[in-house]
């Protein structure tokens, strides 16, 4: 199947429907147990199974619609099938709580190994809508790198220290927005270090 282009609005409402939907399903039923099979389920328990289903079939759908999904698609898809499985099989918030953590190791971890190779695994996945100087992606690389080992400790400090609607609330709108903020912060690099496309060259 041919790589298809996705009108951006539906990619992203297709990446952030199962979250939203999980937020606000959870402020729903929090308080609320749910007796199914024989098992009393918490409401955090049930909207975790739910947010299962729906990434499943938002991953499904992406798929279908544009013909190709990025390996961070497929680590998070697994992660949560796995991690969101376990909590719901053994009736343990911990596993989900615990998906950010090791979803932000996994990238720090695999942009870190490029980096210890000289080379940007970041300039693999964002060149064509990113496009910068090698200079750029290193600086880039290395400091998304730590920022990904960051929100990791950040994601440990609160499931472990907080309640779970604080863990909700910091997974819904604390993660998201420190990623949208991160690159906010780096426009400074961006701008220094963008190939321009547009003029066929300024050297002589």
């Amino acid at each position: 199947m041919a790589d298809t282009k996705l009108n951006p609005m539906v990619k992203l409402a297709l990446e952030l429907g199962p979250i939203v939907l999980f937020f606000a399903g959870f402020r729903y039923v929090k308080d609320r147990t749910f007796h199914i099979l024989g098992t009393d389920y918490s409401g955090f328990l049930v909207m975790t199974a739910v947010f299962v289903v729906l990434i499943i079939a938002t991953t499904a759908l992406l798929w279908k619609l544009t013909g190709m999904l990025s390996k961070m698609q497929i680590m998070t898809l697994v992660l949560v099938i796995v991690m969101g499985g376990l909590s719901v099989w053994l009736k343990d918030e911990r596993f989900i709580k615990m998906k950010p953590t090791l979803l932000y190791l996994a990238f720090a971890i695999t942009l870190g190994i490029g980096l210890l190779r000289g080379e940007s695994y970041l300039k693999l996945v964002m060149e064509e809508t990113l496009p910068l100087h090698p200079e750029g992606w290193m600086i880039l690389t290395r400091r998304l790198c730590a920022f990904f080992f960051a929100l990791a400790i950040a994601n440990e400090a609160v499931w472990r220290l907080l309640s779970t609607d604080a863990w909700v609330n910091f997974k819904t709108f604390g993660l998201t927005a420190a990623l949208f903020l991160f690159f906010i912060s780096q426009s400074a690099v961006l701008s220094r270090y963008a190939i321009e496309t547009d003029t066929p060259s300024d050297k002589t």
